[in-house]
């Protein structure tokens, strides 16, 4: 099957500031997808231009094989789009919003329902102006669904949700692949690219360093396992030293840290201690994360 976008050799310069300098990807029917950098790697760029917002410099973009900006007309109905800053008329309120924007497409999904999904039922009847930044970024989410697009473009979609807003979005984005459609999102946040994304690609100084599944990206740069163990044994550091997938044996604060690689590790470890009947009071296994990732391939800091 042909992918739904298909972005090669993109570039985009303002000036002397080399935004996008090569980017090439390409996004699946069904999947979600994720752009993941530091500030100003070329992530929100690189999303306009797929939008169509933003005319590219240099190379190819297609989303069902037209051109994003010389088809716009045709790609409306197939493409939503959450911008990472957007603004309303202050004394809109949430449900004429909701009504207006539903008014410009053949078909849509219920307004009210999406509202209720979305945590803003209460809030329908109250002004923009009013809204806090989490309700405000909830309704253009909205705004985005609302005619049930093929494509959803998400530009850090839960910047300012608190926890359990954020995970209330989760489950939204979770329902819109469920339904076959295909969603494109850029985030700051390691864990939401990791529980969210099927694949995702790591943009840093407007190239992409890496693509792939999270769990491919931190098997291929960050294979170590940590397992600290918390022991009165003086045998163990020697004891475990020895084992075949450990690398080496620090100790912090009275507690063994067992560096390794693979997933046999833990076994190792587990076998280890149980072969010398060394007492344990404590064992943690701590696998790599997306965010090891993201900082050893770019060396910024995720907040950065």
């Amino acid at each position: 099957m042909s992918p739904v976008i298909e972005v090669e050799g993109l570039r985009k310069h303002y000036g002397q500031v080399r935004a996008v300098e090569d980017v090439s990807f390409d996004v699946h029917q069904g999947e979600i997808f994720g752009l993941i950098g530091p500030n100003g790697a070329g992530k929100t760029t690189t999303l306009e231009c797929v939008e169509g917002l933003r005319v590219p410099d240099a190379g190819r973009i297609h989303l069902f094989g037209l051109d994003p900006v010389r088809d716009a007309g045709a790609l409306q109905m197939r493409v939503g789009v959450q911008l990472q800053e957007s603004h309303l008329q202050k004394r809109i309120t949430v449900r004429e919003a909701v009504d207006l924007w539903a008014s410009l497409y053949r078909q849509t999904l219920d307004g009210a329902h999406l509202l209720e999904q979305l945590g803003l039922h209460e809030k329908r009847n109250a002004w923009f102006m009013t809204l806090s930044g989490g309700q405000k970024q909830r309704l253009f989410i909205a705004l985005a669904l609302i005619h049930d697009p093929e494509v959803v473009f998400l530009d850090e979609l839960t910047t300012g949700l608190d926890p359990q807003a954020r995970r209330t979005i989760w489950e939204l984005v979770r329902g819109i692949r469920s339904r076959g459609k295909t969603v494109v999102l850029t985030t700051h946040l390691m864990e939401e690219a990791e529980r969210l994304c099927d694949r995702v690609a790591i943009v840093d100084n407007g190239r992409v360093v890496d693509i792939g599944t999270p769990a491919a990206l931190v098997a291929r740069h960050c294979p170590e396992r940590l397992v600290a163990v918390t022991t009165d044994d003086k045998r163990a550091p020697a004891l475990l030293t020895a084992c075949r997938s450990v690398a080496r044996v620090d100790t912090a604060s009275g507690t063994l840290l067992v560096h390794g690689s693979g997933e046999g590790v833990l076994d190792d470890v587990l076998e280890c201690l149980s072969t010398n009947r060394v007492h344990v009071t404590g064992v943690q296994s701590q696998a790599s994360t997306l965010e090891d990732v993201f900082l050893r391939l770019t060396g910024h800091s995720v907040r950065n």
